[in-house]
């Protein structure tokens, strides 16, 4: 018999305001940018200097809508294309779950370039502050997924296996905690030691790290989590978060090969 440890019987509601039900899921989100929304701010008073308090103040809701609608329109595209065709008013309905965060980094991606052209400013300087915070998020999204029982792990024996409710009866990893320290503990803790060791008068190494960073961090925790159902397990036996981490890798890795020195400023 293989033992398990009971998965907490999480309410998915944190509160209701009124008849307004508050999701952990939404709350996740919230903390993740207003943590990180203040991380930046703390770094943007650091050498190289190259946002004022107003411009990232007014850079969170660019952000915030690149994070959201990114990861929504990702989500659709890459994971359940065919159902959305069927039921098309079901795209704006983010509250019934399924956010992508590669479709997210796009949107963000977009969202930082627009926001440099209006502002005049440099895409990678922008963006070497902006990826130093996002495992914050990424970490606070991890344990939603958790709380959710959702993105659950493949059949496991190990001690620290878990019955998922909806998941059957077998164990299964926790990979949604894997992934959490992996993708939110570890690439922020790397970034920050690289941030400290002067990486950002680099254009695009902060940048580049994290891409890398996550790549490798996802293709990893993807190892351990349970594919999509509506998927599976595509050619040579990877997972679409496999698939998709391949084009961060090979970015960052760019990135990092062209990254000059930056001028030293006060």
């Amino acid at each position: 018999m293989i033992l398990a440890i009971p998965y907490p019987d999480f309410n998915p509601v944190a509160f209701t305001i009124f008849t307004l039900p508050i999701r952990w899921y939404a709350l996740a989100y919230i903390t993740g940018l207003v943590l990180g929304w203040r991380y930046c701010a703390y770094l943007i008073r650091r050498a190289p200097i190259v946002l004022t308090t107003e411009a990232l103040d007014d850079l969170l809701v660019w952000v915030t809508f690149g994070v959201v609608l990114g990861g929504r329109v990702g989500y659709v595209l890459f994971y359940r294309p065919g159902y959305y065709i069927e039921n098309l008013a079901e795209i704006p309905a983010v509250w019934h779950g399924g956010m992508s965060f590669h479709g997210g980094c796009a949107g963000v991606i977009l969202a930082l370039a627009l926001f440099a052209r209006k502002h005049r400013l440099s895409l990678l300087a922008i963006g070497d502050i902006v990826v130093s915070a996002v495992p914050i998020g990424l970490f606070f999204g991890r344990l939603a997924n958790f709380v959710n029982g959702e993105l659950f792990g493949r059949p496991t024996d190990v001690p620290w296996a878990m019955v998922f409710p909806g998941a059957g009866p077998e164990p299964r990893h926790p990979s949604q905690l894997y992934q959490a320290t992996l993708e939110g503990l570890v690439l922020f803790i790397v970034l920050f030691i690289l941030e400290r060791s002067g990486a950002r008068h680099r254009r695009g190494v902060q940048t580049g790290a994290f891409l890398m960073g996550y790549a490798i961090a996802r293709t990893i925790g993807e190892l351990f989590r349970q594919p999509d159902p509506q998927l599976g397990f595509l050619l040579f036996g990877v997972t679409m978060g496999q698939l998709l981490s391949l084009p961060m890798l090979l970015s960052g890795a760019w990135l990092i090969w062209r990254a000059k020195p930056q001028p030293q400023t006060a």
